[in-house]
C-alpha cells in the first residue's frame, strides 16, 4: 500500500500572510511530496509495504524512519494550521483549561513554545505533547525527523523549524514566523488529539 500525499483542509493561498502561496507549495507540492515519493521507493518489495505511515515511523530505523518520519511530522504540522476566518482563533475550553493547569496561564505557554521554537537548534521541530499516564503536557525540541511518538508520548501541536518552513517568506526570522503561527493555529484540531 502505497503512503499518499495527505490531503490539505485548505488552499495554499489560505494561510496568506502568515505563509505564502509560493511557501506553502513549495512545503507542500515539492519538500512533503519528496518525503512520500523517496518513503515508497524505499519500502517496495519490504515488509513495510503494507504497514501505515505511524507503523513505519515506530518500527524503522534509517533511510526509511527519516522519509517516514519526516512525512508524518510535516502531514501532523499542516493539520495544526488553518486560515483565519473571523479574526479570532478561539481556543476550545478542554484544551484551554489544560494548559493553564501545566503552564499558569495560556501566555505562559505561548511565550515558552515560542522561546523553545526559536532555540532549537538547527533543524527541527517543536511539539506540545501530553504524557497519557499522567495527563500532564509539555513543550518539547526535536532535531532532523525525530518525532515523540516513537517516545510513546501523545502529539497535540508542533510547528516545523526547518528552514524551508519559513525562509521564503521571513529569512532568518524564525522568532517572528513562531509568533505569527500563533495566529494560525488549528486549536479544534489540538483539542481532537487529546487523550
Amino acid at each position: 500500500m502505497a503512503i499518499t500525499l495527505p490531503e490539505l483542509k485548505y488552499e495554499l493561498k489560505d494561510l496568506e500572510p502568515f505563509l505564502s502561496e509560493t511557501a506553502m507549495d513549495l512545503h507542500y507540492n515539492k519538500h512533503l511530496k519528496t518525503y512520500i515519493n523517496n518513503i515508497n521507493t524505499l519500502i517496495l518489495n519490504t515488509d513495510f509495504f503494507d504497514k501505515s505511515l505511524e507503523n513505519i515511523v515506530l518500527t524503522s530505523i534509517g533511510p526509511i524512519f527519516n522519509n517516514a518520519a519526516q512525512a508524518f511530522n510535516h502531514a501532523f504540522y499542516f493539520s495544526c494550521l488553518k486560515p483565519i476566518t473571523d479574526n479570532k482563533n478561539t481556543i476550545p475550553k478542554n484544551i484551554n483549561n489544560l494548559i493553564e493547569l501545566n503552564f499558569g496561564t495560556f501566555d505562559n505557554f505561548k511565550n515558552e513554545f515560542i522561546q523553545k521554537a526559536v532555540n532549537n537548534f538547527g533543524s527541527g521541530w517543536t511539539w506540545l505533547v501530553q504524557d497519557t499516564e499522567t495527563n500532564k503536557l509539555s513543550i518539547i525540541n526535536t532535531s532532523n525527523a525525530d518525532t515523540p511518538i516513537v517516545d510513546g508520548l501523545n502529539l497535540l501541536l508542533c510547528v516545523d523549524v526547518w528552514e524551508h518552513a519559513y525562509y521564503v517568506d521571513y529569512q532568518n526570522r524564525r522568532k517572528d514566523f513562531v509568533e505569527k503561527f500563533f495566529e494560525y493555529i488549528n486549536w479544534d484540531f489540538v483539542e481532537s488529539n487529546l487523550k
